[in-house]
């Protein structure tokens, strides 16, 4: 019989439905809200605002820029290819600029070589002009009668003194990349090849949704263009890692999404033998819906990842109508609401508890998990409204004669647990288990690493380190931020920055780095090279003896005096600046900033200490800041998990008692424990992400204890709807532990561990043991 408010349900779930479909139509306008920027996903470390500035500049490139090498045996082949392939990069649309050659300006370079004779001298070119005058001319005279010693842009006629040319020499080197004169291209020579040098900026970043994959199949065709004339291509960009991360994302969120719901279709046909009860999977979209658009009124879009770990939410929604259609099994004949208001109060409970460990996760630093919390309480509660104002009414007329064979492997459990347990008594199994969890725990290994964030493939990886390798040029997230009150602070410290890094790369613990101190010197060392140059006549006789006018020196010294002064902004604005702009922040509010760059895999604690006692000079290393917040969360995730196993204790309290509370809320905490053991024997390590999987054991698993503690139906019917409610789970959770990305295949397995061990305790939550199991 259907009670008038029961009639009323449907009708009224229905139009709450309506409205959120309407919401999720209008959040879906222009799209589809979803992003693909991993940096979301990682917990703030509340840089100040010049930090973060400063860490979004200097990642732009690794989010932009594609570096290609282009390799042959023979040059002029490896150059036509290259030509090739930038032309068609360029027509494709897809990049701002395509750069297989430089084309510079000479006649702008000529002009700020001169112009900078003062300001951009070296700082060991302007120490040997000021200590050690008389070698300085002995160089020039030797340079100038040297006829082979190297290509000067500005001729000697217009720099006697040879100044531009030291500058020129002093410029950073692209690491083992050589320019070809010929053609103007980048080219460095390794394994018997000619690697000629493409650089790419696209005109979107590596976290658009679309540009990622074009460029990735783009990349493609060319290799296989390439292939055809026996070239081969190399490429490294942080759009290839983000193109291969949306496809992983796609593949697992089909996996786990559609495996574990063709997994549960058919355990609900094995089960039930009714296409009808197909039905209970309407929770479950309705979940879904409600978590999507939860997600994307709190947060303004919704991230891929949240939909693969979201995805799980499968296994635990189909939960709350195999509650009451487990039932079938002991109410003869079984109908769809009078089930329902048997079983209410546990799904009412269940409900609860499971939102209170999801929202556990919401206060956490990880903005992922924040997300997944929302999805998931959100999903829980559609679900829930769904299977208990909607489900019953679709399945009103259904008539369930559910197969005998799943019962019967209830009772054979059942009679399988009291054999253990006359055969062992209580004190011993928990000694045994005891014993099974300490030398689990004491094998166990704590591993946490914001690089488990990713699943980089490896060829990926092969493929920068070769062309590191090949180059000599690897970049690093790392870098030193100078703060001063003016141009001329910022100078002075980044030298004296420099000067320290300089040692370290004289000891081979720092591959190299790049400062505007090595383009621009300060104003008062600009004043010292003028006061240096005036001394230069008393020893320049040899440079007379070589046949050079002493009006040309005379004159040219003359030009030297009256040459400006020159700022940062002005260095920059010429050709020899443009591997420094991004390192320039320009004015802030308590003056300049500015960046020093690394190149090079360095010790954070050894680059540490060259800021020490410079003022103004730190050193940002976001992924070494993060990895102390992975590890300095270890804690707060294990407040976290005894807060909410509290929150839930008093929920039970009302139903159950003090002791029946405490007895339902312990065997899942026992479960997590024998979890974080099985890791240990198993040989996985202890991450931030094993201990977030745990906290939704706890929550999830308490379910199965009051099924098991109300025992509607007897101990036999209760225990069937445990195991199906625990198969369901963890059919979606268990795909994830076979994720490819290592924190989510931790989150999986941690949470398949908990779920297994949360079924073989639950039926220690009965009132009465075991008696409870006999009388049934």
């Amino acid at each position: 019989m259907t009670l008038p408010s029961e009639r009323r349900l449907p009708w009224l779930f229905l139009s709450l439905l309506l409205a959120v479909v309407a919401l999720a139509a209008w959040q879906w306008r222009d799209g589809a809200p979803l992003s693909a920027n991993l940096m979301e996903l990682v917990p703030g470390t509340n840089p100040d605002a010049l930090e973060l500035r400063a860490e979004q500049r200097m990642q732009e490139p690794l989010n932009r820029e594609m570096l290609v090498l282009v390799g042959h045996a023979d040059r002029q082949q490896a150059l036509t290819m290259a030509q090739q392939l930038g032309e068609q990069w360029q027509a494709s649309g897809l990049f701002e600029t395509v750069q297989w050659n430089l084309q510079a300006d000479l006649p702008a370079l000529r002009t700020q070589l001169l112009q900078g004779r003062l300001a951009m001298l070296s700082a060991d070119d302007r120490q040997l002009l000021s200590e050690h005058p008389e070698v300085f001319i002995q160089q020039r005279v030797q340079a100038l009668f040297d006829p082979f010693n190297g290509f000067t842009l500005v001729p000697s006629q217009d720099d006697w003194l040879g100044l531009t040319g030291r500058i020129q020499n002093s410029q950073p080197k692209h690491g083992a990349v050589q320019l070809d004169i010929g053609s103007g291209a980048l080219v460095a020579d390794a394994g018997g090849k000619s690697w000629v040098m493409l650089r790419a900026r696209t005109t979107g970043n590596a976290f658009d949704m679309n540009l990622p994959l074009q460029v990735a199949d783009l990349l493609q065709n060319s290799r296989e263009q390439a292939a055809q004339s026996d070239v081969q291509l190399l490429a490294a960009s942080g759009l290839l890692y983000a193109a291969n991360g949306q496809q992983q994302a796609t593949r697992e969120m089909t996996w786990v999404g559609g495996g574990a719901t063709v997994g549960i279709l058919l355990l609900l046909l094995l089960a039930f033998r009714r296409w009808g009860v197909l039905l209970a999977f309407v929770p479950v979209l309705v979940g879904m819906l409600f978590g999507a658009v939860a997600c994307v009124a709190l947060f303004g879009h919704m991230h891929v990842m949240t939909l693969v770990l979201g995805s799980s939410l499968i296994g635990v929604a189909v939960d709350y109508p195999l509650h009451y259609l487990s039932k079938s099994w002991s109410l003869k004949p079984w109908r769809s609401w009078p089930a329902l208001r048997l079983t209410l109060p546990g799904l009412t409970l269940s409900l609860i508890t499971s939102v209170i460990g999801y929202l556990a996760l919401a206060w956490t630093p990880f903005p992922a998990l924040t997300q997944i919390a929302v999805f998931s309480a959100a999903g829980l509660l559609g679900a829930y409204l769904s299977a208990v104002c909607l489900l019953p009414a679709l399945l009103k007329n259904v008539q369930l004669r559910p197969a005998q064979w799943p019962l019967r492997l209830a009772e054979r459990l059942i009679n399988l647990r009291e054999a253990l347990l006359a055969c062992i008594r209580k004190p011993v199994l928990l000694a045994l288990l005891i014993a099974f969890c300490v030398g689990g725990l004491m094998q166990l290994q704590s591993k946490n690493d914001i690089r488990q964030w990713v699943g980089a493939p490896q060829h990926l990886t092969d493929e920068a380190q070769t062309i590191a390798r090949i180059t000599g040029y690897q970049p690093t997230s790392q870098f030193f931020l100078v703060r001063a009150a003016n141009q001329e602070q910022l100078l002075e410290r980044q030298a004296a920055l420099s000067e320290r890094l300089q040692q370290l790369v004289n000891l081979d613990k720092l591959q190299g780095f790049l400062a505007l101190d090595q383009l621009v010197s300060a104003p008062s060392q600009q004043q010292q090279v003028r006061e240096s140059l005036n001394k230069l006549p008393s020893f320049w006789q040899p440079l007379l003896d070589l046949g050079v006018p002493a009006a040309a020196l005379q004159n040219e010294l003359q030009q030297l005096q009256t040459l400006p002064t020159e700022d940062i902004d002005a260095a920059l604005a010429g050709p020899l600046g443009e591997p420094y702009r991004t390192l320039w922040l320009g004015p802030t509010e308590d003056g300049v900033a500015a960046m020093t760059s690394l190149q090079g895999l360095n010790n954070p604690s050894l680059l540490r200490v060259q800021a020490l006692d410079l003022p103004g000079v730190v050193l940002v290393d976001r992924l070494g800041d993060l990895n102390k917040v992975f590890a300095a969360t270890q804690i707060s995730a294990a407040e976290l998990k005894l807060a909410s196993c509290v929150l839930i204790v008093l929920v039970l309290i009302l139903p159950f008692g003090l002791t029946g509370a405490l007895r339902i809320v312990a065997l899942p905490l026992l479960a997590a424990l024998c979890s974080l053991a099985s890791l240990g024997w198993l040989g996985q390590p202890l991450t931030l992400f094993s201990l977030f999987g745990l906290l939704l054991v706890t929550a999830i698993s308490v379910d199965y204890a009051i099924l098991m503690r109300e025992q509607v139906g007897g101990a036999a019917v209760s225990l069937l709807g445990t195991l199906l409610a625990a198969l369901t789970t963890w059919l979606s959770f268990g795909l994830l532990a076979v994720s490819s990305t290592p924190a989510v295949s931790n989150f999986g397995l941690s949470v398949s561990l908990g779920l297994a061990f949360s079924f073989m305790l639950a039926p220690w939550a009965g009132r009465h043991e075991p008696a409870a199991e006999a009388s049934a």
